[in-house]
């Protein structure tokens, strides 16, 4: 997919992007894991989860947060990766300003910066937080969450603990308007070494359910 540079707010920006192929068609954009932890958009699921949504059509990015690649700045404790974010969707909007909707996708670290850009960004209207990090930072941010979502998280995770997921799940699950929906993968650990196609069985499961054929939400 094409390679790409844009501008942030520590100066450039590296990613990848695929075109949408219809003109109103959702954008997604991808967040990979936590830096210091070898996370960057290359990361083999954070790659799965962008090919999936180009596969459907989707105006799709992944991208480094800051020092990261190619990527200009530094590690910035989730604050500059947030920011980081937001700048990388004005730019796909920039590019692809026809579509009404967007969906995020995160990977540990990158599923923490995602819910904390949905509660910025009205147009966000689905969330995939895989690993979300529940016991190691506080969401009660998600006050109340603005957008229905999938968490799946791996059922022999030590890196984050499955019943914290589980509490915050719940928490979600009395909100109204919205749902919450949680997969659970058995055997699976923090970044789904051997159930890769377990978690992506998930994934594809749930936008199956929210997506009609056209990419319009559900």
């Amino acid at each position: 997919m094409p390679s790409v540079i844009f501008p942030g707010p520590e100066g450039r920006l590296e990613g990848r992007f695929a075109p949408a192929r219809h003109p109103r068609a959702p954008v997604a954009m991808i967040l990979h894991p936590h830096p210091h932890g070898g996370g960057t958009m290359n990361e083999r699921i954070t790659q799965a989860l962008y090919k999936t949504f180009v596969d459907r059509g989707f105006a799709t990015l992944r991208f480094n947060f800051r020092g990261v690649g190619k990527s200009q700045g530094s590690f910035d404790n989730g604050v500059g990766e947030l920011s980081d974010a937001a700048s990388a969707l004005d730019w796909v909007q920039s590019i692809h300003p026809e579509a009404q909707t967007t969906w995020v996708a995160g990977v540990s670290f990158g599923a923490l910066i995602g819910m904390q850009l949905l509660m910025r960004r009205p147009e966000i209207r689905g969330f995939i937080s895989v690993s979300a990090p529940a016991n190691m930072y506080d969401f009660s941010f998600l006050a109340p969450c603005p957008a229905s979502g999938i968490f799946i998280q791996g059922a022999g995770d030590t890196v984050v603990q499955p019943g914290s997921v589980t509490k915050l799940v719940e928490k979600l699950r009395t909100q109204r308007h919205i749902t919450i929906h949680h997969d659970e993968v058995p055997r699976a650990n923090h970044f789904f070494e051997n159930e890769q196609e377990e978690l992506m069985g998930s994934v594809n499961n749930y936008l199956n359910f929210r997506l009609d054929p056209a990419c319009t939400i559900r």
